[in-house]
């Protein structure tokens, strides 16, 4: 039961993958809801103040590196990217409910570590990234665990 919890918490901190793989994992381990939850949020949560204080370095450190620098170019680009929305989409609302709408909602390319990396190109405060992040990655996780055990099917079921 130890090794289910350790491979969602581990699969959980992967950039990329995050809870969008996770959770379903742990859902098919049969792992129980909340601990689950619990355990995937911690894994995800765990990498983003490295993130947000070395990546942008590493990264700018690597761009021009022979073997790395496309790599690190691609996610220079994608962090950039990220922070770009970010800013257009804060306007009304602000930074902190478009960062946090960006890690909650679980499609492609978003995440705790796109977010987390494109908070750090913005230069925004430590504090409320962090808990913008985690707030994200809770409701990305009440997210994929619902879609993980069917509610979502259970739903549709009432409109068809």
């Amino acid at each position: 039961m130890f090794s289910h919890y350790l491979l969602a918490f581990l699969v959980s901190m992967l950039p990329i993958m995050e809870l969008r793989v996770a959770i379903p994992i742990a859902m098919g381990l049969d792992l129980p809801y909340f601990p689950a939850l619990f355990v995937c949020v911690c894994g995800n949560m765990l990498p983003v103040p490295f993130v947000f204080y070395f990546a942008r370095k590493i990264l700018k450190w690597g761009s021009d590196k022979k073997y790395i620098g496309g790599v690190c170019r691609f996610f220079l680009e994608k962090g950039e990217k990220a922070g770009a929305v970010l800013h257009t989409r804060s306007g009304k609302y602000g930074f902190f409910f478009a960062l946090l709408l960006f890690v909650g909602i679980p499609i492609p390319g978003t995440g705790a570590w796109t977010g987390t990396l494109a908070a750090s190109f913005l230069n925004a405060d430590f504090r409320s990234t962090v808990l913008a992040v985690c707030l994200g990655v809770i409701l990305a996780g009440l997210i994929m665990a619902a879609a993980s055990t069917g509610v979502f099917s259970m739903i549709g079921q009432y409109f068809y």
